[in-house]
């Protein structure tokens, strides 16, 4: 039985911890990945005895594997996760037709995803085009899947035509932010109360939460939960000395993940579980596109990773 849409929205002010996908020899460890979920669902710190957020998107490299494995990987995740959390499907929409008949089978899953990410669109597009597709898109596996859609915005040119979006489909419940601060406030004052505008740019997020975003996306939280989760509970109380406070200290791994255009954005993280040495976790040796960092970048995580320790 879905979540009702207010009890999914109020779910979603929280962290979404997008974990890295281990891979060895350049194949998909499933029972790393699974150590992994549970460190997630085992360590949670958020307040009130909120569930656990996990979606399986771009960190998680969905980009370079094939739509046999992100089922797989979506049906591990949530047996793992069972009832305690929610899930969300980071899903490619290139080509359409092969996006939906992915969000087809993962609804048929025992536990199908509770909301699908739409990543951005690849190739030549515009705005018109872009509401349309996914007007259709949400119709069609909304009314058929029960599926509701968070959208992934990365392309500032279609600021009005994703608030349109958000506003007419009551299938798209909600808007990631992939650009910079400047379009929160345009954002939530477009989509008013037609869905949850989330930041989506890391736990860098305090600026963002105090401009009226609900929630952040987090890519480090599978090493460092605590920290995720306690700036989190701290923008909820509106303490935002407390979130700066965290985002400081995490701020020189997050600098080294998104530096030169995001490129170390799963690999840096990757590299620091493995200086940090936790047990618990599974870091995996690189995925496709996406090796051990260079030296120059190891030697920088190296003294970052020991400050970060209290946070795991």
């Amino acid at each position: 039985m879905p979540l009702s849409l207010t009890h999914l929205l109020d779910a979603l002010n929280s962290v979404t911890a997008i974990p890295i996908i281990p891979f060895k020899e350049n194949k998909i460890d499933y029972v790393g990945h699974a150590k992994n979920i549970d460190y997630l669902m085992t360590n949670n710190y958020l307040d009130e005895r909120r569930k656990r957020v996990i979606a399986i998107a771009g960190t998680s490299l969905i980009h370079h594997i094939a739509e046999t494995q992100q089922l797989r990987l979506i049906e591990k995740t949530g047996q793992q996760m069972g009832d305690d959390g929610i899930l969300i499907s980071g899903i490619v929409p290139n080509p359409i037709r092969q996006a939906g008949q992915l969000i087809e089978a993962q609804s048929e899953l025992n536990k199908p995803p509770d909301a699908y990410l739409l990543m951005p669109l690849t190739g030549v597009s515009n705005p018109e085009g872009i509401y349309e597709e996914y007007m259709k898109l949400g119709e069609h596996y909304g009314s058929k899947c029960d599926a509701r859609f968070l959208y992934y915005f990365r392309q500032k040119r279609d600021l009005e035509a994703v608030i349109r979006l958000l506003n007419d489909s009551p299938h798209f419940i909600g808007v990631k932010i992939g650009t910079d601060e400047n379009d929160v406030q345009p954002l939530i004052e477009g989509v008013g109360g037609s869905g949850i505008v989330m930041w989506g740019i890391g736990d860098r997020c305090t600026r963002p939460a105090q401009l009226g975003t609900k929630g952040h996306t987090s890519g480090i939280a599978v090493a460092y939960a605590r920290a995720s989760d306690e700036i989190n509970n701290a923008q909820r109380r509106g303490d935002y000395e407390t979130s700066a406070r965290i985002e400081a200290d995490i701020a020189p791994l997050e600098e080294v993940r998104f530096m030169n255009e995001r490129v170390y954005n799963y690999s840096a993280v990757v590299e620091a579980m493995i200086l940090s040495g936790f047990d618990d976790v599974e870091a995996g040796a690189g995925g496709p596109f996406n090796p051990r960092v260079p030296p120059e970048i190891h030697k920088q995580l190296r003294g970052v990773t020991q400050d970060l320790k209290r946070y795991h």
